[in-house]
């Protein structure tokens, strides 16, 4: 299979960036989705293979349909204060979110070369299932309520540059042509 990211740039690709996506059933030894069944096994690959993607382009979250699969399913790892980080993997994400809003500069590995300013809440609490089954409860504040907003967003098939007054091009420095030439060594 093809390992790639999908983008607004190819139209067929951005219509399924829009859809939302189908929520997973958990029984005791599996996951379904309308008839397609995964192991247990198959999901931890799944996610295995979406951090892998995530990282290698950088990002800090990746949902499931960003790379083709129309799952409702994304993972996130953002680092702390301390400079250290918790990796997540939320299946059927569900987000509550507080009436205190922030402006956050958001750019999106669908959307390359991109960046705007989105007014998000400040803080969720968000409910969902881990990979295998049980029922995950995380509050989140700050960047990490951002980055889960943003990612059940693209589970709702919406984007960053839907809600952005404004889109900007990111500039082209010479960090960033740097670092596009490691990730292809």
């Amino acid at each position: 299979m093809e390992e790639r990211i999908v983008t607004v740039q190819i139209k067929k690709d951005n219509k399924f960036l829009r859809e939302k996506t189908k929520e997973f059933k958990f029984s005791k030894k599996i996951a379904s989705i309308d008839s397609r069944d995964f192991s247990f096994k198959e999901l931890d690959e799944l996610i295995r293979r979406m951090k892998r993607m995530m990282k290698l382009a950088s990002g800090v979250g990746l949902s499931a349909n960003q790379i083709g699969l129309g799952y409702r399913l994304f993972v996130a790892e953002v680092p702390d204060a301390n400079g250290t980080s918790k990796f997540y993997a939320v299946f059927n994400p569900k987000l509550e979110r507080d009436r205190e809003m922030a402006v956050m500069e958001e750019g999106c590995l669908s959307v390359p070369g991109k960046y705007g300013f989105v007014e998000r809440s400040t803080k969720v609490r968000l409910t969902g299932l881990d990979k295998r089954g049980k029922v995950l409860k995380i509050r989140a504040w700050g960047f990490l309520a951002h980055v889960f907003q943003h990612e059940v967003d693209h589970l709702d098939g919406k984007l960053f540059i839907d809600k952005a007054k404004e889109v900007y091009d990111v500039p082209v420095t010479e960090r960033l042509i740097n670092k596009k030439n490691e990730v292809k060594k």
